[in-house]
């Protein structure tokens, strides 16, 4: 039934007349819904119309934009890499948005989008240490590691706090037992706070009571002083062997390495390490660095380069999340 000029639906108490034109138009799927739907459900004399043009379109576009979703999965060379959501419009929501406002001729469609799960996480991967995140992901996270430097770690959360940048600090549990305030000042500007062992060992050479100890240690740390619930495990020099792992993630800790390294305790030219990150950065990549004055005066440079590839910034906890970056708006 053409109502200026749309083919238009009124779903009645039978909802023959519905049936017949939505299997016409492919949209019966989602009309049938409608109608066992509580919001919608018809009573005698009640009718609701359904534009059965808009629904098509809507459809449509859902099938040529769906993106599946990318399952986690062990590499040969960069071991664990987390999984990545799919994405597709809710026609559902899309339509009910839509519908529900005075929509002028030739308007573009709001689509309202869903993720899609990925069927295998990080958790069901077993115990496999991380060196960056998925790289279908537009997002890197900075991995602070912390065990000295403390006149430039003010000037670094000053620089983050401009830039509306969140990261991940990686706190030594004997620096952080000798500087709690200064740990608190770093949770208090929304970064996210994790362990980096208690006495800065080389993880591999220690007996496994020894490497328990300091992975624990820090990590009763990290909750009686800061109330941290620890999930993350970065292994100091980035030394460690399966038995690290395996220790982490018995305590609930996934082993986090990096990918691409500022080598910032070489004391480079901070325009160096601008450089190095804004050329090599890729999505996903876990960056190396530290409170130095090289990354100090870099930091800003390297937000803008990692920026100008169409990146975003985000935490460890973020990077390696499956949650996908949404469209704008949606």
């Amino acid at each position: 039934m053409p109502v200026n000029g749309k083919k238009m639906a009124v779903l009645l108490t039978g909802a023959a007349l519905v049936s017949a034109v939505a299997v016409f138009s492919g949209a019966w799927g989602y009309v049938s819904g409608l109608q066992n739907k509580p919001e919608v459900q018809l009573v005698t004399g009640s009718e609701k119309v359904v534009d059965l043009d808009l629904l098509s379109q809507i459809e449509t576009a859902a099938a040529k934009s769906r993106i599946e979703p990318v399952d986690a999965r062990v590499d040969s060379v960069w071991k664990a890499i987390p999984g990545y959501n799919g994405l597709e419009i809710d026609i559902e929501a899309t339509y009910q948005a839509v519908s529900s406002k005075k929509r002028k001729a030739g308007e573009a469609i709001p689509y309202v989008y869903r993720q899609i799960p990925a069927k295998v996480t990080l958790n069901d991967l077993g115990e496999q240490p991380i060196y960056r995140g998925n790289p279908n992901k537009p997002m890197v996270s900075l991995m602070i590691n912390v065990a000295w430097g403390n006149e430039f770690l003010v000037p670094m959360l000053n620089t983050l706090d401009a830039e509306n940048v969140k990261t991940t600090f990686f706190l030594d549990g004997s620096w952080l037992k000798k500087n709690p305030e200064l740990a608190g000042e770093i949770l208090k500007r929304g970064h996210e706070v994790e362990n980096h062992a208690y006495t800065h060992p080389n993880m591999s050479r220690l007996s496994r009571d020894r490497a328990e100890l300091e992975i624990a240690k820090t990590q009763d740390l990290l909750k009686e002083s800061l109330g941290v619930e620890n999930k993350w495990f970065a292994p100091p020099s980035g030394d460690f062997n399966q038995q690290t792992v395996s220790i982490a993630q018995a305590r609930g800790l996934k082993t986090v390495l990096w990918t691409l390294d500022t080598v910032d305790w070489k004391h480079p030219a901070p325009d160096a390490v601008i450089q190095k990150i804004s050329t090599k950065v890729e999505p996903g990549f876990l960056i190396l660095m530290h409170p130095t004055d090289s990354s100090s005066r870099a930091l800003k440079g390297m937000i803008d380069g990692i920026r100008a590839k169409g990146l975003e910034i985000g935490t460890v906890s973020q990077t390696l999340s499956p949650e996908r970056i949404m469209p704008k708006g949606s």
